[in-house]
């Protein structure tokens, strides 16, 4: 990896909104409201896959995983979490944390190209990043 200062993929910027920065990973908001949605993006440069970062890094990164996981279930009541890596549209390494209900457009296939991108409404995303943030440095 490059010691380049860290940079946002442009396609991550644009699809999402800052929540907060834990100690490796950056975390925001999918601006799609249909699904509760965090994207964790560890701020190394030039990570593409989860084996790029150090085995400390890992570490750190599945925990940092399951702090979101935890709290995005605790404040949407979703009844599944996906969890994954995938990277094929963005190489940039980034992590989905996605809180799935029976009743969402999507159940039980994945979310990708089933239905268009719901936009937060101000409030609400407002709302959701603040309670988010909140609970990821309370932890």
């Amino acid at each position: 990896m490059s010691g380049d200062a860290f940079h946002l993929d442009p396609r991550l910027e644009a699809d999402t909104f800052p929540v907060t920065d834990l100690p490796l990973c950056t975390v925001r908001l999918m601006n799609d409201a249909t699904y509760p949605w965090l994207v964790l993006v560890p701020r190394r440069t030039g990570a593409v896959e989860l084996i790029d970062l150090s085995r400390a890094e890992r570490n750190q990164a599945m925990d940092e995983i399951a702090l979101a996981s935890d709290l995005l279930q605790r404040l949407t009541a979703c009844e599944k979490l996906n969890v994954a890596a995938l990277g094929n549209m963005v190489r940039q390494l980034h992590i989905h944390v996605i809180g799935r209900f029976a009743a969402d457009p999507a159940w039980p296939g994945p979310v990708w190209g089933k239905v268009p991108a719901r936009p937060y409404g101000e409030a609400a995303r407002t709302g959701l990043t603040a309670a988010l943030a909140a609970g990821l440095s309370a932890a």
